[in-house]
């Protein structure tokens, strides 16, 4: 059977997006499980954690990660053609742990700006039994949309938490954003999870109609990524419903009330007639109903666009110092969440050429932030790629780093921004030449430059560079020939033997 005889259908799909999380069960025999749980504990015992190597230690382990049911789910969710990246790792919970805060993970030290529509997952395997008292990850349904929760203290939270719980070989696939924690071991067993992560290569693509499905919040946020998820590009129909009670709740109701109403108003076909109402909700002090606002605005027409530029560009120049800052959602001070407004922008094709604008504001955080959200645009976008190729020359590395990005994104690479990207493999700033290796990753044609470039981020100071760098030699090989030996030069000298350990080095 095929990766596609397990693809997720829409009611799984609409539970990822609802949720931030599904679970898979591999159908890997027990005895594949039990020996892959004793060789971890060998090489834990022998060597420590071999990080990022563990899966050259065990390669049987990708054996997990090729299995039908994970492998369905992952191209459901992320496309043909997604990547797993370098950084994997085993956690082991041991007997006794206190369990771990509510945190978010970064993007494995690159600088992404978090977005409802996803590029990103993470892929938690366990080996054993995993029961509730052994510590397994834990997580916050519904949640992953939000920069805050109540408190990063797991005793003082109030949202509802999730324990992923399995038999041996389950895979419980995560939004790379949702809130999750190691929970406490309170049994006397080792709990090992394998973390994997999962990156996008290709955007959607239309694959039939998304569906009607019904949400019980945030229902035009998880309207528009699970229509995104299905490549469709259609507005979604109004509800029709009447918006005066909502606008009533909206003005004077309490944060859940406000947050429904904005959402009832975003979904309805007629939040062009609360355009005041909802701009002042931009600024409430609740986060959800900050957010259904913003999309309300962008189903609001030309005013409500207007009112999500002017937001975009105040809430990016007001949180510049949270870009940086290292807080539970933003552990390295290196993911921030983008702007509610630039949320809001990529869901509306009137929305790039509002994003296009804010790409010459003088504020560096403004540019990054307006070509972050054509990025995720994808195609809508496609007409604007011209001024992204001139803003991956900004004086600010952010900028040119999510330009780059997103020119990946919105077409196929013309001549003249394949020329750009291949430039900017010998940027100044590591992430800025990351990022234009993953945009060479599907690229139709090379120039001259392309493979020698790519030959030198081989030797990058930065390992997940030479990573991207070999992956995209690799995928152009029918395009240029001479990538292969230059790929496979660095491979066998790099190569990693996963029978050598310290009892045994020859």
């Amino acid at each position: 059977m095929s990766n596609s005889d397990f693809a997720l259908d829409a009611a799984a799909r609409a539970q990822f997006v609802r949720d931030g999380h599904i679970v898979v069960q591999t159908g890997l025999p027990r005895e594949f499980h039990d020996s892959t749980y004793s060789r971890i504990e060998t090489v834990f015992e022998r060597d420590g954690n071999e990080g990022n190597n563990i899966l050259p230690r065990l390669p049987e382990l990708q054996q997990v990660y090729n299995d039908p049911a994970v492998a369905g789910a992952l191209q459901s969710l992320l496309g043909p053609g997604y990547i797993m990246n370098p950084h994997r790792h085993c956690h082991l919970n041991p007997p006794g742990t206190k369990g771990q805060t509510w945190h978010k993970d970064c993007y494995v030290y690159d600088h992404n700006l978090r977005h409802p529509r996803f590029h990103w997952v993470l892929a938690f395997y366990y080996p054993q039994d995993t029961t509730a008292d052994m510590g397994p990850t834990g997580v916050m349904p519904g949640q992953h949309w939000y920069r805050t929760i109540s408190d990063a203290d797991p005793a003082q939270a109030t949202e509802r938490e999730q324990a992923l719980v399995g038999a041996a070989g389950t895979v419980s696939i995560v939004h790379f954003d949702a809130w999750h924690r190691a929970t406490p071991n309170q049994s006397e067993r080792k709990r090992y999870m394998l973390k994997f992560q999962f990156a996008r290569r290709l955007q959607p693509v239309a694959n039939g109609a998304a569906g009607t499905v019904s949400w019980e919040q945030n229902g035009a946020l998880c309207d528009d990524v699970f229509r995104w998820l299905a490549g469709d590009s259609t507005a979604a129909a109004g509800t029709g419903n009447a918006i005066g009670a909502a606008v009533d709740a909206l003005r004077a109701g309490a944060p859940q009330e406000r947050a429904r109403a904005a959402d009832t108003i975003a979904c309805s076909g007629a939040a062009g007639d609360a355009v005041a109402q909802l701009t002042a909700a931009l600024t409430d002090a609740s986060e959800a109903v900050r957010l259904n606002a913003a999309y309300a605005l962008a189903a609001a027409g030309a005013a409500g666009l207007s009112v999500l530029a002017h937001d975009l560009r105040r809430e990016a120049r007001a949180s510049e110092p949270l870009a940086t800052a290292k807080t539970a959602d933003n552990a390295h001070g290196t993911n921030p969440t983008a702007p509610l407004a630039s949320h809001a922008l990529a869901t509306t094709v009137g929305g790039a050429a509002v994003a296009a604008d804010l790409l010459d504001d003088d504020h560096w955080l403004v540019r990054a932030v307006a070509a972050d959200a054509l990025g995720n645009m994808g195609a809508v976008a496609g007409g604007l790629a011209d001024r992204l190729i001139q803003s991956t020359s900004d004086e600010h590395w952010w900028v040119r780093r999510n330009a780059v990005e997103a020119l990946s994104r919105v077409a196929d690479l013309s001549q003249a921004a394949l020329e750009r990207v291949t430039a900017c493999i010998d940027d100044e700033d590591y992430r800025v030449r990351r990022n234009a290796a993953i945009a060479l990753h599907g690229v139709q044609r090379v120039t001259d430059a392309t493979v020698p470039a790519l030959g030198r981020m081989l030797h990058d100071d930065n390992r997940y560079n030479r990573f991207y760098a070999a992956e995209a030699l690799r995928n152009v090989t029918d395009l240029a020939p001479e990538a292969g030996p230059v790929l496979l030069d660095y491979l066998f000298t790099s190569r990693w033997c996963p029978l050598t350990d310290s009892t045994d080095r020859f």
